[in-house]
């Protein structure tokens, strides 16, 4: 057995102290914030459809936090629906963009000198996988589609190894021995993705609602536009440069079964909106998000002293001055029924 050391109780207490006073440190330093919410939100009847649209909105908000949850009644949902639906659905007129066909052609050997050339192969008609990072646990796995509705332009960075061409990235992460994907994201039109680790009742879960992190504009629907996209493994940490300037830090921060946690920083981004949420609504039993709640900026220490709000999504009406919000639902939907639900607070400025 260890000599038991009189000091240990004394340098815990030190150790405590000073993460307490950086706590208050960086608690002084960032200033609370309180942003708008603008709904533009309207009635749609496919359920494939994002018509819920929720910006975030504000010339002042320099670091943010997304926080994804299961729904309250996750914990007695004996059945999941993830299939999709497409009743009343026309998708005729979205915009289709083909691949790069050698972006869908599996990467080669270099053939010997002096064998005759091939002939060229037909382009591929199903999507690539490539894993572009990978250690025992946490990978990156990227996506190359026969087509996609914006063409796929911006370059994945990691360290010094650069990968072209992908629509979609999954970030996979092992959590006691489980491996699941956790987040997800499409490059060309900055969409992203989340979900909590599964609990231990269900194999998986779905994902739902998506959210976009910069300057939000408006190419046929809501897009952020990226210029790079790189990821930094050891603090897993994604950097967003945007087209329209500035960028954002997106960290991890939590992988776990009751949540993922991501802490954004803006840096040199356009005032304005700087952050938004898409989702699906057609009724209350057939949504990804049904309702919102939010609590308005007090005056007290930290915000302390807001008021509440809750409304149904499509009724909601555009709120100031908003410390917390939460979209998601109470009652379980035919549709993805075990999507998480989404809060976005720490709103703070420099």
């Amino acid at each position: 057995m260890p000599a038991f050391d009189s000091r240990a109780p004394r340098v815990k207490a030190l150790l405590a102290g000073l993460a307490g006073a950086v706590l208050a440190i960086t608690a002084a330093g960032a200033e609370p914030v309180g942003v708008t919410v603008r709904n533009e939100s309207v009635n749609a009847t496919c359920a494939e459809t994002d018509n819920v649209t929720l910006k975030l909105v504000s010339d002042q908000v320099r670091k943010f936090n997304i926080s994804v949850r299961h729904p309250a009644y996750l914990g007695m949902l004996m059945m999941d629906n993830t299939a999709p639906d497409w009743e009343t659905c026309d998708m005729s007129g979205d915009p289709v963009v083909p691949a790069d066909p050698k972006a869908l052609q599996p990467a080669a050997a270099t053939p010997p000198a002096g064998t005759p050339p091939a002939a060229t192969p037909a382009a591929a008609t199903t999507a690539k996988r490539v894993t572009i990072f990978e250690t025992p646990d946490m990978w990156l796995t990227g996506f190359v589609f026969p087509s996609f509705w914006r063409a796929a332009t911006v370059p994945v960075r990691i360290g010094g190894e650069v990968t072209q061409g992908l629509h979609m990235i999954q970030l996979w992460m092992r959590v006691d021995g489980k491996a699941e994907e956790v987040l997800v994201v499409y490059p060309p039109d900055g969409y992203w993705r989340a979900r909590p680790m599964s609990p231990a009742h269900l194999r998986d879960t779905a994902y739902g609602s998506s959210f976009l992190v910069g300057p939000v504009e408006q190419a046929e629907r809501p897009i952020v536009r990226l210029k790079e996209l790189d990821f930094a493994p050891q603090t897993r940490t994604f950097t967003l440069h945007f087209a329209a300037g500035g960028k954002a830090r997106m960290q991890v921060v939590k992988a776990a079964s009751d949540e993922v946690r991501l802490e954004v920083q803006l840096d040199g981004t356009p005032p304005g909106t700087f952050a938004a949420l898409r989702s699906m609504y057609v009724t209350e039993g057939n949504a990804d998000v049904a309702r919102v709640t939010w609590r308005s900026l007090g005056s007290g220490k930290g915000g302390a002293g807001g008021i509440m709000g809750e409304a149904p999504v499509l009724t909601f009406a555009d709120a100031q001055n908003v410390a917390m919000l939460w979209a998601g639902r109470l009652v379980p939907s035919r549709h993805n029924t075990s999507a998480p639900d989404f809060i976005f607070d720490g709103f703070a400025g420099r």
